[in-house]
């Protein structure tokens, strides 16, 4: 397996050039562990772990490597490596933690996510809507599957179907069941030799089932829904890549209750194109689209030609990016207090020690 099956290719290229890497290998992350990673490159596997250097220039999370990250590596023993450099990224898939204000990348250099939603209990539009607006901001192009069409009627299937394609007019759909043996083939052809899908969805939706069936062996552990809360159970626990007969290449991740808006204000902007079009004929160039009067998007809400659920989302999605944004930059402001405080003992420290 050459670099360019594991997706690498000219602009990458450029990138290691620009950074002056010529004289380093470069390899893949194909998995995250705690404190190290496990990296591939056209030889072969090794288990990495970067300097002391990267971890204290780091300012964020976002600084270390993530899986589907390109990195320049050194040997350093049996199948072990160091990893000196991560290439910059081509396109990043990211949300917030949940009690941090500090942001996660999921996986790099993705060229397609599918996101993933199930039929049972757990469907919800305003979910979906969320992910493809992180998958937007990054660059990706999403597809809708929602899965496990054997869990309700035809009827209740073709329904909601026509609910998810009003709401996501130009996202492709595809409908899946791992029992029935339904959409795999669709599924399948959208997987293409030398790019990078990944898997975004909740837990108990059946990411791993579908992983499985595509790999055609159970290489993931599954699990069944929880009877007493009716939600799915973490079943993935690691990132990590997984290579297609195909030459295909995806990326499962662990399911997430929650997928919290980072600064993806371009994200959110592209995943409701219909609302950034009407904002335009706005009275004010400023507008919430809340309040102010001659608010051409609550007009097409009161209209009708606006669903208000999504409307509503849009609000919901704007304020919890802006809230994200407020809050980094108040971290950051502390951060450099902090650093200037520090400097300044160590210089009268000096001072008093002369």
């Amino acid at each position: 397996m050459g670099l360019e099956d594991l997706g690498y290719g000219p602009w990458f290229e450029s990138k290691r050039k620009a950074l002056g890497l010529e004289d380093f290998a470069m390899a893949r992350v194909i998995a995250e562990h705690k404190g190290s990673y496990r990296v591939k490159d056209a030889a072969g596997e090794y288990l990495a772990t970067i300097t002391g250097r990267q971890m204290f220039d780091a300012l964020s999370r976002e600084d270390y490597p993530a899986v589907g990250d390109w990195v320049a590596i050194t040997e350093h023993g049996e199948k072990q490596a160091i990893i000196n450099r991560v290439l910059p990224r081509k396109t990043v898939l990211k949300r917030k933690y949940s009690d941090r204000f500090e942001s996660q990348v999921i996986a790099a250099n993705i060229d397609r996510v599918f996101v993933i939603e199930s039929f049972d209990r757990d469907y919800n539009l305003n979910r979906i809507e969320r992910c493809l607006a992180i998958a937007d901001d990054g660059g990706i192009r999403p597809v809708i599957v929602m899965n496990k069409v054997d869990l309700i009627s035809e009827a209740e299937v073709n329904s909601k179907i026509s609910q998810v394609k009003k709401r996501f007019k130009d996202i492709d759909v595809i409908k899946t069941s791992v029992i029935l043996e339904n959409g795999l083939h669709e599924l399948s052809a959208c997987i293409l030799k030398a790019e990078t899908h990944c898997l975004l969805g909740s837990s108990g939706v059946g990411k791993s089932s579908l992983i499985n069936r595509l790999l055609g062996s159970d290489v993931i552990r599954t699990n069944t829904i929880s009877h007493q809360t009716g939600k799915g159970k973490h079943t993935t626990t690691a990132r990590e890549m997984h290579f297609l007969a195909n030459g295909g290449i995806l990326i499962d991740n662990p399911g997430m209750r929650e997928i919290g808006m980072t600064d993806s204000e371009e994200g959110i902007e592209e995943a409701f194109k219909e609302i950034r079009a009407l904002a335009e004929r706005c009275r004010f160039k400023d507008c919430t689209h809340e309040h102010e009067p001659g608010c051409a998007v609550r007009d097409a809400v009161a209209s009708g030609e606006l669903d208000e659920k999504r409307y509503e989302n849009y609000l919901k999605l704007v304020k919890e990016a802006e809230y994200y944004e407020m809050t980094r930059l108040e971290k950051r402001r502390k951060d450099q207090q902090f650093g200037r405080f520090i400097r300044k003992a160590k210089e009268q420290q000096k001072r008093e020690g002369s």
